[in-house]
């Protein structure tokens, strides 16, 4: 029997992840031609018309630029062809100084990868810098100097710049993605803390504050997309009127991430104020009632942020407005008929968390805290 279940749950996990392995494929297909095509062009082109023999680091170096890393692509060809010349640089120099050998190469290699920490962080740059230097070591020179590798990366990069300018893809599409799995788990976030309250679960508050630190990530990897979504913007005529978009998108990420964080807070006072039972039921039945309104109204949101039309947009980002702009004006600790202090502090920490959210919907930051009611 239990090597029924065993066999059954190892199925189960092989067609889920050949499924998920095919969407991923599937996916990947067309920036997988893209990049096949420019690593074979630019060895074409470093071998056939700059008479290169081997010009591996051509091919090489546009398939790191391409990739399908989020960081932004003319930093990774900045980081190639910097690190491929200072790499040669550097084992040139240290050859004529220490000579060529096993111990000599560990030594070159050692220097070389705390050199180019000491000048940059990028992973790309160290792994250039230091591979270059051991090559210089332990191979003999090609044809036409060392410095021909340091010209075949920049021909790579060269490439990848051209493939991402004349054939982008939209720029926009990775941070819509990003923006509604963010704005997603923040809602949840907020239901699962109104269920909390109305079952007087302090595990379930504390679910959701797991949850809401679960979320740091999504929000620095759409901090990286965007960054990368505003060069190819910028690099590519095609797209270059979606700047004011990607800024706007930008912009309200900042206070989406002001407002996780201020749901985190929440969520911890929250499993406080469940276990000391500081909350009646008339203030429990008005603060869930508040927190699954809030969580509808950053669906709205979502729709307002991610949503393809112009048109569309404007309509769901004015009505996430209005949504929170109602129930920002109730938030008030008499309105919401709470009496104990410790109820009064989870109401008074739900205020900046919805503030963060009608400026992340497009109010200034003046205009969000006069919806507050005065205390």
């Amino acid at each position: 029997m239990a090597a029924a279940k065993g066999f059954s749950a190892s199925k189960r996990f092989l067609r889920a992840r050949v499924r998920t392995g095919l969407v991923r494929s599937r996916n990947s297909l067309t920036p997988a031609i893209q990049m096949t095509v420019c690593a074979v062009g630019a060895y074409a082109f470093a071998e056939y018309i700059l008479g290169h023999q081997g010009p591996l680091f051509a091919a090489t170096s546009s398939l790191i630029a391409l990739g399908f890393s989020r960081d932004p692509r003319l930093r990774r060809v900045i980081e190639v062809g910097l690190g491929c010349t200072l790499g040669i640089v550097v084992g040139d120099l240290l050859l004529h100084w220490l000579g060529a050998g096993i111990l000599q190469a560990a030594v070159v290699l050692l220097f070389s990868i705390l050199l180019a920490r000491f000048l940059d962080s990028g992973t790309i740059f160290t792994t250039q810098l230091g591979l270059q230097s051991l090559l210089v070591v332990l191979l003999p020179a090609p044809a036409g100097g060392p410095f021909t590798r340091s010209l075949d990366a920049v021909v790579g990069g060269v490439f990848a710049l051209l493939v991402t300018i004349l054939v982008p893809k939209d720029p926009r599409r990775e941070p819509r993605k990003d923006v509604q799995k963010i704005l997603h788990e923040l809602a949840e976030v907020l239901r699962e803390c109104g269920k909390a309250m109305v079952e007087s679960d302090s595990t379930i508050a504390w679910h959701a504050l797991i949850r809401g630190r679960n979320c740091q990530p999504l929000v620095d990897r759409m901090r990286q997309t965007l960054r990368a979504s505003g060069e190819v913007a910028t690099l590519a005529p095609a797209h270059r009127r979606h700047r004011d978009e990607l800024a706007s998108l930008e912009h309200s990420l900042e206070y989406i991430d002001l407002a996780l964080r201020n749901s985190r807070v929440f969520a911890r006072r929250l499993t406080s104020a469940i276990n000391h039972a500081a909350l009646s039921d008339e203030a429990i039945d008005s603060i869930s009632e508040v927190l699954q309104e809030t969580a509808a109204a950053i669906d709205e949101l979502t729709i307002g942020l991610a949503e393809q039309s112009e048109g569309t947009r404007r309509v769901h980002l004015r009505h996430a407005r209005n949504e929170l702009t109602d129930i920002a004006s109730r938030l008030h600790p008499k309105m919401l008929d709470v009496q104990k202090l410790e109820g009064e502090t989870v109401v008074m920490l739900f205020r900046p968390l919805m503030v963060d959210l009608l400026e992340a919907s497009g109010l200034e930051s003046d205009e969000a805290r006069d919806v507050l009611p005065a205390l």
